[in-house]
Parts: structure tokens; sequence; C-alpha cells
């Protein structure tokens, strides 16, 4: 049996998709910054190492089948993508399942959503193992912004209250990624991957208060309110195209895709399946 390596094994994907390789079986080694602190399943390897500084990877891929990559996000500025690949082609790894971004679509004028991550994608066509490239919506984890205002003071603050977004629980991205990387069948496809239906922030929200029994107070910031928060913690460059997304979301942006269920062979899991699993980050 090959090794399947992951990367960014400690993020809201990583850590799923270690867990379900591990309980089918499959022999992973798990890699990241800080890995090294995390709890994983019996049996997986962990590797810390900062996929900036590619040299740290080279012995990882030993004895590897398999990458899933994570694409980084706003870091991909600093990801040097070739040179992990081309480290992981050297040691034979053929396949590599990528993390990228629906934005590479639909904002393709983005350098956060769009350039960085579509070079990545290129990257990753042109070295070599067979590929799949994963291009998510919003994360449902991304909610994960409200818990301390909803722990302190029962109240939701968020911009553009009433805009429907089909976010999707970070596990169901695992789920895919662990069928690309495990099962034949997905070389070359590009998967856009979203939840069945639209949720604005003011029904989040809701589903929280409903989850833990109590009711949320939504307070709507001006997307100026919004922008100074986001800039506390990432680049200006990400910002302003994060909040295009989502006040004035793309006829794309919100269009559901079937590549869940179609790839899962069930539906997705809602909104609140995913304030069920981390409703402790609320408490």
């Amino acid at each position: 049996m090959t090794m399947i390596v992951v990367t960014g094994a400690t993020g809201n994907v990583g850590r799923p998709l270690v867990q379900a390789l591990a309980a089918a079986g499959e022999k992973v080694t798990a890699v990241s910054r800080r890995v090294g602190t995390a709890v994983v399943p019996a049996g997986v390897l962990t590797v810390a190492a900062d996929l900036t500084d590619p040299p740290d990877l080279r012995p990882v891929f030993d004895r590897a089948g398999a990458l899933f990559l994570h694409g980084g996000g706003a870091g991909a500025q600093a990801l040097k993508s070739r040179d992990i690949l081309d480290a992981a082609s050297s040691a034979g790894v053929g396949r590599v399942v990528l993390l990228s971004s629906q934005g590479v679509r639909t904002r393709p004028e983005s350098e956060s959503h769009g350039v960085l991550l579509r070079s990545l994608e290129e990257a990753v066509r042109g070295s070599g193992p067979d590929w799949t490239i994963l291009r998510p919506g919003g994360f449902n984890s991304n909610m994960y912004a409200w818990s301390e205002s909803v722990r302190t003071r029962r109240t939701v603050v968020a911009p553009f209250g009433d805009v429907g977004m089909p976010t999707i629980d970070p596990a169901d991205i695992a789920g895919v990624a662990a069928r690309a990387l495990r099962e034949d069948g997905h070389a070359g496809q590009i998967y856009e991957l979203t939840w069945s239906a639209l949720t604005t922030p003011r029904q989040r929200a809701e589903v929280i208060g409903a989850v833990l029994g109590v009711p949320l107070r939504f307070v709507e910031q001006t997307r100026d309110e919004a922008r100074v928060q986001m800039l506390r913690f990432m680049p200006e460059w990400a910002v302003d195209t994060t909040l295009a997304v989502l006040g004035v979301p793309t006829l794309a942006e919100q269009q559901i895709s079937p590549a869940v269920a179609q790839i899962l062979g069930r539906a997705p899991r809602t909104f609140a399946d995913w304030v069920q699993d981390h409703i402790s980050a609320f408490r």
C-alpha cells in the first residue's frame, strides 16, 4: 500500500480528510506547520513542514503515491508550487488532488481568488501526475468568525445579511478529495463544490441560535465596517475580492453544483449539520 500525503492537515478540510483516509485503511502522512500538536488518528504519520520551503517536503514524498495539495488561500502568494510538484513527481507520486477555489472561474481578474490559484492549477496540470482540481465556494467554517460574539454577546455581526450563498461543509470537500485520491475515474476533472441551497448570513445566524437553544441578535455591518474588521487578519488584496463575492455575487457564485451528491452518492451536509458538529465553538 502506498502512502497518501495530505498537506494542510490541521485545517478545516485537511483534518477531516486525514480522518476519512485513515478510516478507509489508507496509509497517511499528515503535513502541516504545527501538525505535531494536532490529534490525528492512530497510525497516521505526522511531519511538521512549511509549504513555502519545498526542501522540507522532499523526504515526505518517499514511498508516496498520492498528494493532496492545499492551495493556500491568501497564502498562495508564498507557495512554491512548482518546486513542490517537481519534488512529488520526482519521488514517483502518481496522483495529485488540488484544493483550489471557485474564484479561478468566477473572479479570474482577482489576485487572491483568480490569478494566484489559476497559476497553481496550471502548475498542477503540467506537473506529470494524474490530477484532479477541487473548486469549492464559501466554507461553512468561515462562520467561526462569529464564534466570539456569539459566545459573549449572543450576537452575530456580519455584512450583506440577506445575500444568499451555497456555502459548503469542509467535510464534504474532504469526502470528495478522499474519493479522488483513492479511486480511479477522477483524473483530469475539475469539480466545483457547493451545498444544495442558498443561505444568507441572517439565516445561518438563526440556525446557530436554534442549535444553541437561544435566540441570537443579528447586526448587519456596512461594507466599510466589515472591511476594517477583515483587514486585521487578511491582506487588502484578498479583502476586497471577498467583500465583492459576499456582497454582489455573480450568478456563477450562486449556482448550485451537483458534484458532491454525484461523487459521494448522498446529499451534501447541511449548514445545521456543520453547526451541530462544531457547536462547542459557539457555546
